[in-house]
């Protein structure tokens, strides 16, 4: 007689469906950097070749982010889960708006430091592995952006620690090792605090999918120690991001490695602490972002004015502009405080500004070094007799620093100040446009001296390179484009602040039946 047959059932724990054709696009960006990265270490060897997969793997990385984008902004968020297995029990990737429209950006901003790369690193920089480095980097980033899963946003942010070590010291200089240390050191203890935070969070909910937790915080507010945890995650996130009072570590170490590093940590890598500051304390705990919010509000006011003063102060345009992406920070947390439709929105809306500002910013204190031989302002004179063309794109860039009209930085801060005095907050409205003034006459200063001032040295003309000259134009276009035409960002703002705000659309995607067991 035949042994009796059994079916199991896996329909309750994994997906038995086919997955959509277009689910694949939400771990396509991450699992592009990480094969490209393993290419390229491959071919150490050959550091010619590797700058020329490097440069269309990141265009190929900004088409994908953008399909993606495309489709989140068409259809709504999606997930993918690996395995198969149902969330919460497998990890998720979950895009929505917010999460794709931080990654096309840092494609972007990626993109053009590759380009850059090609003039700024030279064969030694390769060798050592600046371009697997930087793929690994883009993995990081990527994937913080991307991820469902509180836990997987630690292992993504090691990730980019890993290579942006690596990144800092390519070169081995004295300065460069110094700067490495202090950065490894604060942000080491940064990821620390969040491993205990993502430790306590699993105890109180038995789950780290980020959904889930949305979902289960209303019902564990009377039991569960949230409040410890959205300040741990607040000290955590706002160390990564260099705010007040836990910012020193940044102007420290961004003036060491390669100005092309520089330029890709200032764009990429603080957002990415913003970033998770938002995703935790607006859609994860949003009662505890409420009454943590006069903290966040006054350290938010202080970054400003710090980081403002700080920029006053600086000789070296390095330090300068590390000072200027501390006051951005500022700004981005301010919106943090304020909350609310407005706030969430003026905070995404810098960010994605910041990104590709500061990127900018970096790659044309590599150009002011290059035509007058040194990034010091006591040095450096006679740049606007040397190339109208060159002061006319730097002018752009620092009056869209300054966030004075008709460019990008001018919108998102407008509607800070307006959700600001619309709130009664005053003060913070006053220490927005405090730090845009003393922004202003930081960059007023720099362009009086580095521009305006006659040359001490009669200096030789120094004419474009493409290398150079067309990330730093095409990021310029940016800043001007979206300064000039913002209706379509500021839509899109609009909408990611509304789905951090409301998140069920992102439960849904990850639940479509309904809520988690």
């Amino acid at each position: 007689m035949a042994a009796p047959t059994s079916t199991i059932d896996l329909s309750a724990a994994l997906i038995t469906a086919p997955v959509p054709i277009g689910h694949w696009l939400a771990i396509l960006p991450v699992a592009h950097c990480i094969t490209l990265g393993a290419v390229l270490l491959m071919l150490r060897a050959y550091p010619c070749l590797q700058a020329w997969l490097a440069i269309p793997g990141l265009a190929a990385l900004a088409l994908i982010d953008a399909a993606l984008l495309a489709k989140v902004a068409a259809d709504g968020p999606l997930t993918m889960v690996m395995g198969r297995w149902l969330p919460p029990f497998g990890i998720a990737f979950t895009v929505d708006l917010f999460g794709a429209l931080m990654a096309f950006t840092a494609a972007l901003a990626a993109l053009a430091g590759g380009i850059y790369a090609l003039a700024d690193i030279g064969e030694s920089g390769r060798r050592y592995g600046f371009f697997p480095l930087l793929m690994l980097l883009m993995a990081g980033v990527t994937g913080a952006f991307l991820t469902g899963d509180i836990f997987n946003l630690y292992v993504w942010f090691e990730v980019l620690l890993i290579s942006s070590f690596g990144l800092i010291i390519l070169g081995s200089e004295r300065e460069q090792i110094d700067g490495a240390l202090k950065y490894a050191v604060l942000n080491l203890i940064a990821t620390t605090l969040f491993l205990v935070g993502v430790g306590i969070l699993y105890a109180a909910f038995g789950t780290l999918n980020m959904a889930d937790i949305a979902a289960k915080a209303g019902d564990l507010r009377g039991t569960a120690p949230l409040m410890t945890l959205a300040s741990l995650f607040l000290l955590a996130f706002g160390m990564k991001a260099a705010a007040f009072p836990v910012n020193f570590w940044l102007p420290a170490a961004y003036h060491t490695p390669r100005i092309v590093v520089s330029a890709l940590f200032a764009g990429l890598l603080t957002k990415v602490g913003i970033y998770a500051l938002i995703r935790v304390m607006v859609m994860l705990l949003p009662m505890e972002r409420q009454e943590l919010s006069l903290v966040i509000a006054i350290a938010a006011a202080a970054t400003i004015v710090v980081g403002a003063l700080g920029a006053l102060a600086e000789n070296d345009i390095r330090r300068l502009f590390g000072y200027v992406v501390i006051s951005g920070i500022g700004n981005m947390l301010a919106g943090v405080a304020l909350g609310g439709l407005g706030g969430i929105s003026g905070a995404v809306f810098y960010a994605l500004h910041s990104m590709v500002l500061m990127t900018a910013l970096y790659l044309a204190a590599g150009e002011i070094a290059r035509r007058g031989g040194g990034f010091s302002l006591s040095a450096l004179g006679g740049l606007y007799r040397q190339s109208g063309g060159f002061t006319a794109l730097s002018l752009v860039l620092f009056l869209a620093a300054c966030g004075l009209p008709p460019f990008s930085g001018f919108w998102p801060k407008v509607i800070l100040v307006k959700a600001s005095l619309d709130l009664g907050a005053w003060w913070l409205a006053a220490s927005i446009l405090l730090g845009g003034f003393l922004t202003t006459i930081a960059f007023g200063r720099l362009f009086l001296l580095a521009y305006w001032r006659p040359a001490a040295i009669e200096l030789t003309p120094s004419g474009p390179r493409w290398r150079t000259g067309l990330p730093l134009a095409a990021l310029t276009a940016l800043v001007v484009g979206f300064g000039i035409l913002p209706e379509q960002l500021l839509a899109l703002s609009q909408s990611a602040a509304a789905g951090l705000a409301d998140p069920q659309a992102y439960l849904h995607s990850v639940f479509p039946e309904g809520r988690a067991p």
